[in-house]
């Protein structure tokens, strides 16, 4: 029987939460026996090559790259997860939501103190930037939520262990990170 996979990306956000993932340090080998990864950074494979069990979702969206990403991943994967405070809530990245987006390009690429000559990027290759940063769930049907800057470890581990083997979530109070 082939091994459930699961696939995890990052979007606005700083790759911390991955650095969670990470952290589950040996645990890692028993992952690698209980799924096969599928689209991830963590093995490099750009492109999804079926449909997984499992998305990772870290980061919110604040382009229109972002939520392309976001929309493949819920498309591809039976159970989405968002993962850290950005993708719950935009995390860092949504400081800029109180502000116009005009006025933060005009201070970042126009006005700035140390800008000289500036120019708005505009190349169409670029991906379009929102009007604000987005939590996941306010774009595609989030299943689950790992609280956390960046979630615990123990608590990845304990989510993905309970889904993949059906028993129940076991997350005492000491895995959960509220900030």
């Amino acid at each position: 029987m082939p091994k459930p996979k699961i696939a995890t990306c990052s979007l606005a956000g700083c790759f911390g939460c991955h650095m969670s993932v990470l952290d589950i340090d040996e645990r890692i080998l028993k992952l690698a026996e209980l799924v096969e990864f599928d689209k991830s950074p963590i093995n490099d494979i750009k492109n999804f090559t079926g449909e997984c069990l499992v998305g990772l979702i870290e980061g919110g969206c604040c382009n229109s790259e972002n939520v392309e990403v976001l929309r493949s991943f819920r498309k591809n994967c039976k159970i989405l997860i968002s993962v850290g405070e950005c993708a719950i809530m935009g995390g860092l990245p949504s400081m800029r939501n109180g502000i116009p987006l005009k006025e933060c390009l005009d201070e970042a690429y126009l006005n700035g103190p140390s800008v000289v000559d500036g120019q708005i990027p505009n190349d169409p290759e670029l991906p379009l930037i929102l009007d604000r940063v987005y939590p996941c769930h306010e774009v595609v049907k989030i299943d689950y939520f790992l609280p956390g800057c960046p979630p615990r470890a123990d608590l990845i581990w304990n989510a993905l262990v309970a889904l993949l083997t059906g028993q129940p979530a076991d997350l005492p109070y000491e895995v959960i990170k509220y900030d």
